[in-house]
């Protein structure tokens, strides 16, 4: 385990040292830079056992050696009291540390809470299809695919579904953590963009064929520049997105470049997911 931790470490820094995009280290958003810094504490935290161990090890190796005469041979250490306390009780302290460090941070990043601001949040509906996404803005009346689009610091409430399809995960490495997105099931993550910048999205669950190219395009743009999109697309001679039109748009097909709706059916979203419910329930609970 220490040797992977090693080399983990080894990529990363030569990832940084020569300037790659690691979009996970690269973060763009409020809820991405507090997941990077958890991540980098509880390395830190675990190198500082992981560290000592390892030249510890590499001490006793070229010290204790059988040609070495000099040292004196002490091999009753399994039995000395201080010596087992000091190697049980640091790596102890440090793993009920970063118990409590990850339950905090667990609880402080839930991607069911909504992002504090005094911004008004704006909502995206997603719905993952075989192999391809579906972004419907419910209150702007537009849908798009394989592209989405809103304003920077704004925080966006994603509602997450899926239709016909395997388990999908919604992810944009640069904003925040991934998120689950399965048929029948509505779901939910919050995000927001702390500036102007295009970031990629994609399917962070194997699930097929088309899932090596099941991404997508997220851009975060001003106010002005999201509402002059907006208004683009309400004016354009593109379709409506309606059920039909969706239930045809979501039979199996790859790479699909963006493709823009002008208008969608009212409730579109909660129909899709409706549909795997039985009769006479509710998704009150799901």
């Amino acid at each position: 385990m220490f040797f992977f931790i090693v080399i983990d470490v080894f990529f990363i820094g030569k990832i940084i040292l020569t300037g790659k995009n690691f979009q996970v280290l690269n973060p763009k958003g409020l809820i991405a830079s507090q997941e990077r810094d958890l991540m980098f504490t509880a390395i830190l935290l675990m190198l500082i056992v992981v560290v000592p161990v390892l030249i510890f090890a590499f001490h006793v190796a070229s010290t204790y050696h059988e040609n070495n005469k000099k040292k004196k041979y002490t091999p009753e250490w399994d039995h000395n009291t201080k010596l087992q306390f000091f190697i049980w009780a640091f790596p102890s302290a440090i793993i009920c540390l970063l118990c409590i460090l990850n339950w905090v941070g667990a609880h402080r990043l839930d991607p069911h809470q909504a992002i504090a601001s005094t911004v008004q949040p704006i909502t995206i509906q997603v719905v993952a299809t075989r192999w391809k996404w579906v972004f419907i803005y419910p209150d702007q009346n537009i849908a798009t695919v394989n592209f989405v689009e809103f304003p920077e610091n704004t925080p966006i409430n994603f509602e997450l579904s899926a239709s016909d399809t395997p388990m999908n995960s919604f992810w944009i490495p640069q904003l925040g953590g991934q998120i689950y997105a399965m048929s029948g099931m509505a779901t939910q993550t919050h995000l927001i963009a702390n500036g102007i910048g295009t970031y990629r999205g994609e399917n962070a669950e194997i699930n097929g064929a088309g899932y090596a190219d099941m991404g997508f395009t997220a851009q975060s743009v001003s106010k002005t520049t999201f509402n002059t999109w907006l208004a683009s697309i309400k004016n354009s001679s593109n379709p409506a997105l309606t059920l039909n039109s969706f239930n045809k748009l979501a039979q199996p097909s790859m790479n699909v470049p963006p493709t823009y709706f002008s208008s969608t059916q009212s409730n579109l979203f909660t129909t899709i997911v409706m549909k795997y419910v039985a009769p006479g329930k509710s998704m009150e609970g799901m």
